[in-house]
């Protein structure tokens, strides 16, 4: 039997890994995730490309496909494990309970098809509303995104990319999930409507409630406006702590590199560092601590001692210089 879920969570993820079959063997994109997300929380999730965000994101909302499986874990879901459901049983949630907005979704609107239309499937494939119900709801998440409903007559080439990014997030509102995962939703907008979009986001899930784990590439990006902040490095979380804390002082030098590599527009002047090499290959990663080939302060054992993830004041970070067992040699992360 396993264990219930915490009351308190919306969300519990238990050991999530996620493998790619290749001809070479399984590649593990992602490895033994745990998360716990409350109601109304705010998650952002950062790294490198290729560190598994984004596998992450479709192995919780069970959206992989073959090659990609979910070959251990749990995810936990408003009391019921979403890896064991049929497909029937996850098509019944999504939307309803929890919807997705991709990578790039302001090109995932069907350019023959008007954005009423779309709304309409959208709406249809999950409820069985009248059309004068699905007209108003539709208007009603178009208002709530800053469009004008007569909108609800254009095609997708007749708005601009910020327009048709919002569509899709009023699409993924249709049913006032509980839970909205965005991937990288703002990574084909200019910086003006990044910071547009995500204080609309905001504003929404204050008016709304529902949760949101938001994957970015960008650490500037959600450090206004994520509650918490997972750090992710080779399909591993590496750090995960209140947004303040983890920028304010980062536990993990991976994280300390993420935020070396882009400027402040406050204080005083000071040159960019960023990380030096590459994320190492999933197929074959380094032994002990994945991030020791490139870390400024990696210590003989890191090269054979794989880390857990140890308690740092506010934070959990996956590095040894935290290991609370006596033989741990104490380095303190230069800030």
């Amino acid at each position: 039997m396993p264990e219930p879920m915490d009351p308190g969570a919306l969300l519990e993820v238990r050991g999530l890994r996620v493998e790619y079959a290749t001809s070479s063997g399984s590649v593990s994109a992602v490895a033994d995730v745990d998360l716990k997300l409350a109601k109304g929380e705010f998650l952002g999730v950062v790294g490198e490309s290729g560190c598994g965000k984004s596998t992450m994101l479709f192995g919780i909302a069970q959206l992989l496909n073959p090659p990609a499986s979910v070959t251990a874990g749990e995810v936990w879901f408003k009391g019921e494990n979403l890896v064991a459901l049929t497909a029937k049983s996850l098509n019944a949630l999504r939307w309803r309970d929890f919807s997705v907005v991709m990578q790039s979704a302001m090109n995932a609107l069907n350019p023959v098809h008007t954005i009423g239309y779309q709304f309409r499937d959208a709406i249809k494939a999950h409820a069985k509303w009248s059309d004068t119900q699905i007209r108003v709801r539709s208007a009603e998440v178009l208002q709530l995104v800053g469009i004008d409903p007569v909108h609800l007559k254009s095609y997708p080439h007749q708005l601009s990319g910020g327009m048709r990014q919002r569509a899709m997030i009023a699409m993924a509102l249709l049913f006032t999930p509980d839970l909205i995962v965005m991937d990288e939703p703002t990574s084909a907008l200019d910086v003006v409507a990044q910071r547009s979009l995500m204080a609309q986001i905001k504003e929404l899930q204050r008016q709304l409630g529902f949760a949101v784990i938001f994957v970015t590439h960008d650490m500037s990006l959600v450090s206004h406006f994520s509650d918490r902040l997972m750090v992710m490095y080779a399909g591993q979380v590496v750090e995960l702590g209140s947004t303040r804390a983890v920028f304010d002082d980062p536990a993990h030098p991976y994280s300390k590199g993420l935020l070396d590599a882009f400027p402040s527009i406050r204080g005083e002047k000071k040159r960019l560092t960023g990380i030096p090499g590459a994320p190492p290959n999933l197929a074959k990663p380094p032994s002990g601590c994945r991030f020791h080939p490139r870390c400024p302060v990696a210590m003989d054992r890191c090269r054979q001692d794989e880390p857990e993830l140890y308690p740092v004041g506010m934070a959990q970070a996956r590095c040894l210089l935290h290991d609370p067992a006596p033989a741990a040699v104490k380095v303190e992360v230069e800030s």
